[in-house]
């Protein structure tokens, strides 16, 4: 069966394409990962510019980690889309005692947390992870994620800039979000793994027709133009609280069982083993010292990219030099003032059109993961830890101790579903080969 595989591989992963090839390959993944990358700031009001270079930096910086070995993309991720809305909007209250920076001081907690783990997982094995993160715990935060954004991608669609409910935009984001779905759903090949960026540009079409874009700004943008860079120790000085680690840290969980799933299916895709050569501790690494690097030149944190693992599967080409193509290029991409101004264009109904459809992707992927794990909801415990999770994160719950302490929403659900798991009887042990299956 290995030799069946290799005999379909196009480009091995130390393998050299050529320039033309090479370039073609490398806009492929460039294309994979643009709507989701930019999504992420554009929800979260953060430049996308700075979004693209940080995840071509972080890109580069986990290939050098990982010695060349494991041909990843790494992009904005969604986990902390609603911990960064958060954060942001207490920065600007003047009545809040939250410093300006402190979602990106938390971005880059997140990025030591990586570093730990990757630590950890070098001394003690990766089997112990995955029974303090079973699917019961993992599968139900990963709901809350793309529940609790639901309102955000709704309000998007439904209401303008004025906050008034706009019919026009409620149109935008219908055949933004029909044009995703007949994408997703009709097309084949490369398409099909890029129905975001495809939504993205037919529901902006769409938008140019109904006379909401305006493209001044991009006529007058320069093509050249360095992005406003939010630097610590410039920009803000970087002081950490209770509050940005109990709402961003807990989060990390979600990424990090993904990280380890895309690993796994990964490994199958390329048929080499990644887990233990170069292994988990040097992948997680990378995905670390990306997302530091991010938080201090004011991006998101980065996570690895299922949509370019979809791409290599189709491709068969395993090349880490694409990678490293597609990397320059996203750098490229956010130096240029033209693409910058075009982002910046995208009406919301666009995004939120996008939205809709992705967050109950997002939700969607964790109630698989239960099903894929056959997690049995006739176990009361199963019930228990999977229905608290939900209420609590969706719901919004939180716990605060004067100004010292406070934690809440999904970041409340994460501890309390792996407390729960501890604690209550019956925890049984989880096959650690079998938990992600390959989608390829």
């Amino acid at each position: 069966m290995s030799q069946e595989k290799d005999k379909k591989v196009i480009l091995a992963i130390n393998e050299k394409p050529t320039l033309g090839q090479g370039f073609l390959l490398s806009i492929q993944h460039l294309f994979a990962m643009f709507g989701a990358t930019v999504l992420v700031p554009a929800l979260t009001g953060m430049n996308p510019s700075i979004a693209l270079i940080s995840s071509g930096l972080g890109t580069l910086a986990f290939i050098m980690i990982t010695k060349g070995k494991v041909p990843s993309y790494l992009g904005s991720s969604f986990a902390f889309i609603n911990p960064i809305i958060a954060l942001k909007a207490l920065e600007a209250d003047p009545t809040s005692d939250i410093a300006t920076g402190s979602f990106l001081v938390g971005s880059f907690l997140i990025g030591i947390i990586y570093a730990f783990m990757a630590l950890i997982i070098s001394k003690a094995g990766t089997k112990w992870l995955m029974n303090l993160l079973p699917p019961i715990v993992v599968g139900p935060v990963i709901m809350v994620i793309g529940l609790g954004l639901a309102n955000t991608a709704v309000g998007m669609v439904t209401t303008n800039p004025s906050g008034v409910y706009d019919m026009t935009y409620v149109t935008i984001g219908i055949v933004t979000l029909i044009i995703t779905i007949i994408t997703a759903v009709f097309s084949k090949g490369f398409l099909s793994v890029i129905p975001i960026l495809v939504g993205i540009i037919g529901g902006y079409v769409f938008s140019i027709i109904m006379g909401v874009v305006e493209t001044e700004a991009v006529v007058n943008a320069q093509w050249f133009q360095v992005p406003t860079f939010t630097m610590p120790f410039v920009d803000y000085t970087p002081t950490i609280s209770w509050y940005v680690i109990f709402l961003m840290v807990p989060v990390a969980i979600v990424p990090i069982a993904e990280h380890i799933g895309h690993q796994l299916v990964l490994s199958k895709v390329v048929n080499s083993d990644l887990i233990k050569n170069p292994g988990l501790h040097r992948s997680m690494l990378g995905d670390g010292i990306a997302t530091m690097l991010a938080s201090v030149i004011g991006g998101p944190p980065n996570t690895t990219y299922g949509e370019n693992i979809g791409v290599l599967a189709i491709t068969r080409a395993f090349s880490i030099y694409v990678f490293i193509g597609a990397a320059l290029l996203a750098i490229l991409f956010g130096f240029c003032g033209k693409i910058s101004a075009l982002l910046s264009t995208i009406p919301s109904p666009v995004m939120g059109g996008v939205s809709i459809l992705l967050f109950g992707i997002i939700a969607s992927s964790g109630l698989r993961m239960l099903v894929e794990n056959q997690v049995d909801f006739k176990i009361k415990r199963n019930l228990i830890i999977s229905s608290v999770i939900l209420i609590v994160g969706i719901g919004g719950a939180a716990i605060h101790i004067g100004d010292l302490f406070s934690l809440e929403g999904m970041a409340l659900a994460s501890l309390v579903g792996i407390v729960l798991n501890l604690i209550i009887p019956g925890r049984e042990k989880i096959d650690f080969e079998q938990m992600f299956k390959d989608e390829s």
